[in-house]
């Protein structure tokens, strides 16, 4: 196992996965109402997973056959990845901060009370799949930043820096799946909003300056 390779992987996915757009959100919202989580956490993970190495595998191939067309697509990536650090630190420097909306709004108590009694199983899966596979900006981070960058990789370490992507994001959506009601009241504020923003983007921006190689 190449352990450096593993920590590039790692580090890569966690400052990409850890934003709370609109799967993150969904996987926050049903946590809290304690709805469904286990099926969500495990098609959100094998998503990723499945996403995760087509991309560094895909990307390999396109690596290898055409370098120019890749590398010009890192740096695409890459000022993606810029202009989204940016705007992290942008957030967390700014007053007012926007929470969780709907029922992430309200105390883990409140919103299991007001959650339907009984979810069906069907709905909340689409549901699942639609957020993952529909998202435009999951084909943007799996394939296009991710893969590109475990491409860049040495050819027997692409599959450590992609195991260590996959681990992150396993252990991401079990964090916040079943983690959700315990962390619903701390992100009500909007300092602590402003807090992982902050962290999140100057991981990001470091993240970019590195990859400039």
């Amino acid at each position: 196992m190449n352990w450096l390779s593993f920590s590039h992987g790692a580090a890569l996915c966690a400052s990409l996965i850890v934003t709370i757009g609109a799967q993150n959100a969904f996987v926050l919202r049903q946590g809290i109402m304690r709805s469904h989580v286990g099926k969500i956490v495990l098609l959100c993970t094998l998503s990723d997973f499945i996403l995760i190495g087509a991309g560094v595998g895909g990307a390999a191939v396109l690596m290898e056959r055409y370098p120019r067309f890749v590398h010009a697509m890192l740096y695409v990536g890459l000022a993606y990845l810029a202009w989204f650090g940016i705007n992290a630190l942008r957030r967390a420097v700014r007053p007012g901060h926007a929470v969780l909306d709907g029922s992430a709004n309200e105390s883990a108590d409140d919103a299991a009370h007001n959650a339907p009694a009984a979810q069906r199983a069907l709905p909340i899966v689409l549901m699942t799949l639609a957020f993952t596979w529909l998202n435009p900006h999951v084909y943007l981070d799996t394939f296009l930043l991710i893969g590109t960058a475990g491409a860049r990789e040495p050819e027997g370490a692409r599959v450590a820096f992609a195991l260590g992507a996959m681990v992150v994001s396993a252990v991401w959506f079990v964090g916040i799946g079943y983690g959700a009601r315990l962390l619903a009241p701390l992100f009500r504020r909007a300092t602590a909003w402003r807090v992982l923003d902050g962290a999140i983007g100057s991981m990001v921006l470091l993240l970019a300056v590195t990859q400039l190689r």
